[in-house]
């Protein structure tokens, strides 16, 4: 009987010790997580360039850019402003100060844009 008491008791020590392995790597997992959804989070910041419209200008005024990048422009003028793309394939609506607009550029190609309140301001996105 004292045979059996000790296999009962390795048998239930053995479960325990498993039970807290897989607690273990469930916690790990969870631990992991954020820092895995920080990792695509940082991503997908990669594939996004920021143009400033100040002073009159789109600040950069050219920007190289991998297909499949948003470009987002934010309007830090006082004054409204917009982003029309030269053959109008893509426009943004008038922004006001700290209002942005967003494209995301999926094919290799030019694009030139400019505001359509201020025809002078220029700007140029070069996908490749």
């Amino acid at each position: 009987m004292r045979v059996d008491a000790r296999l009962t008791a390795r048998a239930s020590a053995q479960r325990v010790t498993a039970a807290m392995m897989a607690m273990a790597l469930g916690l790990l997992a969870f631990a992991a997580s954020p820092a895995r959804a920080e990792e695509a989070k940082a991503a997908a910041d990669a594939k996004l360039v920021e143009v400033h419209i100040d002073n009159f200008a789109f600040t950069p005024a050219e920007v190289t850019i991998a297909p499949g990048t948003t470009v987002k422009w934010t309007n830090r003028d006082d004054i409204p402003h917009t982003v029309t793309e030269k053959g109008i394939a893509w426009k943004s609506q008038t922004m006001d100060t700290d209002e942005s607009f967003t494209h995301t550029f999926d094919t290799a190609g030019e694009a030139t844009y400019f505001c359509s309140l201020h025809p002078h301001m220029t700007g140029k996105i070069l996908v490749k």
